[in-house]
C-alpha cells in the first residue's frame, strides 16, 4: 500500500510540474511585440516601364513591448526598402515601404525581408505586377 502511495504521489508531481512547465510556455509566447499587418502582399497590375513605383506596408504593434526592427531586406537590387526605425511601442503603428524600379518588361515577383524583436522568425512582404512598354 505504502508503494502505491508513493507511486500516486511521485506520478501527481510529475503531472503537476509539466503541466506548469506548458502554462508557462503558453504565457512566454503571447509575451512580447507582436507584428499586426494590414497587408503582407500588394499587386501593382500593369505598370509603365521606367516609372518607379511604392507600397507602403503598414502594421500595428499588439503586443505588450516595443517591436524593434532589425532588418529588412528586397530580394534583388531593383526593390529599395524603407522602415520605421524607431521602436514602435505597444498600440501604436509603423511602416515598411518597397520601391519598385520597373526597368524590365514583364512580370515580376519579389519580396521584402523583415527582420524584428518578435520571435516568430523573418515576415516575408510579397510584391508583384507586370511591367508594360511604355507608350
Amino acid at each position: 500500500m505504502k508503494k502505491q502511495m508513493m507511486l500516486l504521489a511521485s506520478v501527481a508531481f510529475i503531472t503537476t510540474v509539466f503541466a506548469t512547465t506548458s502554462v508557462i510556455g503558453k504565457i512566454a509566447e503571447l509575451a512580447g511585440p507582436l507584428f499586426t499587418w494590414e497587408s503582407t502582399s500588394h499587386n501593382f497590375g500593369v505598370i509603365e516601364k521606367d516609372k518607379p513605383v511604392e507600397h507602403l506596408f503598414n502594421f500595428t504593434n499588439k503586443g505588450d513591448v516595443p517591436l524593434i526592427i532589425s532588418s529588412v531586406k528586397a530580394s534583388c537590387g531593383c526593390t529599395v526598402a524603407n522602415y520605421s526605425k524607431e521602436p514602435i511601442a505597444p498600440g501604436k503603428t509603423g511602416f515598411v515601404s518597397a520601391r519598385y524600379n520597373a526597368a524590365k518588361v514583364g512580370a515580376f515577383n519579389k519580396t521584402v525581408t523583415v527582420m524584428a524583436n518578435t520571435g516568430t522568425g523573418a515576415i516575408v512582404l510579397k510584391l508583384s505586377g507586370e511591367v508594360s512598354a511604355a507608350n
